[in-house]
């Protein structure tokens, strides 16, 4: 249940920035959908091959070539699927730091709690 919980939640934060952000276009909630699922693909097959090749340039940026690395992952998705639309690369990268914030609160509001 938790997976499908945050896969929904994700996809709402998705609407909800595309909301905040001027020219950043989500049709509907089924494209906000694929948007997560198209995400979590490139960032579990093409996010950690391309951190491999540009680990020389990531550690002289002190990590900050790791937010170009997500803009990419949005901007390939924002060109692949017909329901999202970015119009510059800065604002997919401005997108993707948002998106990792809210996946990040979302993972936290999720995370099962221990008590001793």
């Amino acid at each position: 249940m938790r997976p499908i919980a945050k896969f929904v939640l994700i996809a709402l934060a998705v609407m909800g920035i595309a909301w905040l952000l001027p020219d950043v276009e989500v049709r509907s909630f089924t494209s906000a959908l694929w948007i997560t699922l198209v995400l979590t693909i490139l960032n579990l097959i093409v996010r950690p091959i391309l951190i491999l090749f540009t680990i020389p340039v990531t550690i002289f940026t002190f990590g900050l070539f790791l937010l170009v690395i997500n803009g990419l992952m949005v901007w390939l998705t924002s060109r692949w699927l017909a329901g999202f639309h970015i119009p510059t690369f800065g604002m997919a990268i401005f997108f993707g730091i948002l998106l990792s914030i809210s996946t990040y609160l979302i993972e936290r509001l999720l995370a099962p709690r221990y008590f001793p």
